[in-house]
């Protein structure tokens, strides 16, 4: 039977991957390029294959590298979990609490959840890492983040959802917009109207582009913005319809600065969950965190998930 795999022979494997070069990789690891050349080669021969190709000062994984890194990765995240498991047994709120989350959920959703995060748990170090679902996914992927406050995955496989609640997507338009004044949209203007749309790279629009298609009208009259707020500020000045959840516009609609209008006669739907890579075990922080935001959104009034998917 052979010997298990060297935990730093793994390490070192890892950051000449990540790095592409030995004189890097042995700065990160506070090691002699020579150790690194040694593990590299140890590793290589205790596996039976050739991980990395060297050409010139360059390094290169080869096929069985690749492969090899996944298992790495991997296994080297199950360490790291390991080893912030027991320092959570051994003090009661320490630790940290990497979460990822739109623009949007650090506005409206965030604040609430880590404001009564940090009363149970005052000394966890919190990073919060903002960005899109597909950034998010990503971060995840890669051990960067932890827990994910997204819309659901389109496929998951790779991931445990635990759905918190289902928005709907709307037009918004600004009360002297003529659709506010007839309270309906024609179909056949919509084609026509200058619509404000979220991120084209985002999830948000791949949905609506995906209605709108089925529907048989063409998105092809739009501006795309990178933030909800932008969205609205744009819509009550009037240059066009944005498209996006009512929740997010709540203070506007109530005051009547803006006016909320469905998008056809089928609604289109969003679930929002907090997402985790498969397979891994919550630390009670984390498991505390997920509570809370169920807790935050119910308070907020949004709509409980159909089904818990």
């Amino acid at each position: 039977m052979k010997p298990t795999l060297d935990s730093r022979q793994l390490l070192a494997f890892a950051a000449l991957a990540r790095r592409g070069s030995f004189t890097i990789a042995a700065k990160d690891l506070f090691l002699t390029q020579s150790a690194v050349s040694h593990a590299i080669k140890a590793l290589e021969d205790d596996v039976g294959a050739r991980l990395l190709d060297r050409i010139g000062r360059r390094v290169l994984l080869t096929q069985a590298g690749e492969q090899f890194l996944r298992h790495t990765e991997k296994i080297l995240r199950e360490m790291e979990t390991a080893r912030a498991g027991l320092e959570t047994l051994t003090k009661w709120g320490h630790g940290r609490l990497r979460v990822g989350a739109s623009t949007t959920a650090c506005q409206h959703i965030l604040p609430t959840v880590l404001r009564e995060f940090r009363q149970s748990y005052p000394k966890c170090v919190i990073r919060i890492e903002p960005g899109d679902n597909s950034q998010q996914l990503e971060l995840m992927r890669g051990g960067q983040v932890d827990l994910a406050l997204v819309l659901e995955p389109p496929a998951q496989g790779e991931f445990t959802f635990v759905p918190l609640f289902q928005d709907e997507l709307r037009f918004i338009v600004a009360p002297l917009h003529p659709w506010a004044r007839a309270g309906r949209v024609p179909r056949e203007e919509i084609e026509s109207e200058t619509l404000v749309l979220y991120n084209k790279s985002s999830q948000t629009f791949r949905l609506v582009n995906e209605y709108f298609r089925e529907e048989k009208i063409a998105l092809s009259n739009f501006i795309e913005l990178g933030s909800m707020e932008a969205i609205k500020e744009l819509v009550k000045i009037g240059i066009g319809a944005g498209v996006l959840a009512p929740w997010i516009a709540r203070p506007e609609l109530e005051s009547g600065s803006l006016v909320s209008l469905p998008l056809g006669p089928g609604k289109l739907t969003r679930q929002w969950g907090v997402a985790h890579l498969k397979g891994r075990r919550l630390a009670l922080a984390e498991e505390t965190f997920v509570g809370l935001c169920q807790s935050a959104t119910e308070s907020l009034g949004l709509t409980a998930p159909l089904s818990a998917a």
